[in-house]
């Protein structure tokens, strides 16, 4: 067993290498998501074990929208599938949080209303936060932020008011990338400032309870450091007032 002072309180996962993987087996690219699906159920299981307190897939990013329309319908047929079929009593018995973050505006109202549902009727759970990313784009969410703060009229911008405008406000300890690629593809630009990162040459259906415990053993060994937070957001709220 880990030990606590080793475990992240928050993971991160960029669920990359599904298509890849399907490709490998000669399937049609998008059904390597139903092979991740299970993975996703898996690590939920091990993060549970091991003291994870939250994790944040990142599921579909806004640019992702712009692939095939084939594989899109498929890929929010397997998120209804996965969402209607959680079951509700369990996860308040087991203090769950559901979270969903992104522009869901973008999906088929059917779904959007179906993330919605589930976030209110978990909105209670204070034992373990899953965040599922779809619709996500970390330079949208900063943009969105901005202009929130622009409306509300506040003046004096710190890192605390950015944080409270922004769609996701905790920050990953660790960030893991599966899929052997090693780019940050505009996932939690703001929220991933200091976390740790890890790639695995791995694709996303392929990685294991092993990976696992090495990507939280390897954390454990990091000395982290953080520096000093830049107030990034402060002038950009300045160049824009003056416009």
């Amino acid at each position: 067993m880990l030990e606590k002072s080793m475990v992240p309180r928050h993971v991160a996962i960029i669920l990359d290498g599904n298509r890849r993987f399907a490709k490998k087996l000669v399937l049609e690219p998008w059904k390597g998501h139903s092979y991740g699906k299970k993975r996703v159920e898996e690590l939920l299981d091990y993060a549970k074990e091991f003291g994870v307190r939250e994790i944040t897939f990142y599921c579909l990013s806004s640019e992702n929208l712009n692939r095939p329309v084939k594989e899109l319908d498929y890929l929010y047929d397997l998120f209804r599938e996965t969402f209607r079929g959680m079951d509700r009593s369990r996860l308040n018995e087991e203090g769950v949080c559901l979270k969903f973050i992104g522009d869901l505006d973008l999906l088929p109202s059917d779904l959007k209303d179906i993330c919605v549902e589930l976030e209110n009727c978990s909105s209670e759970g204070n034992r373990f936060i899953v965040n599922f990313c779809i619709a996500y784009g970390g330079r949208a969410e900063i943009v969105r932020a901005v202009r929130r703060i622009v409306e509300s009229g506040v003046r004096d911008v710190d890192s605390e008011v950015v944080e409270k405008n922004l769609l996701l406000s905790s920050e990953p300890d660790l960030i893991i990338r599966t899929g052997g690629q090693k780019r940050i593809s505009n996932f939690l630009l703001w929220q991933g400032a200091y976390s740790e990162w890890i790639f695995l040459d791995k694709m996303w259906p392929e990685v294991c309870r092993d990976d696992f415990v090495e990507c939280v053993e390897e954390f454990g060994k990091r000395k982290r450091n953080f520096g000093v937070v830049m107030e990034t957001m402060n002038v950009i709220y300045v160049v824009l007032m003056k416009k």
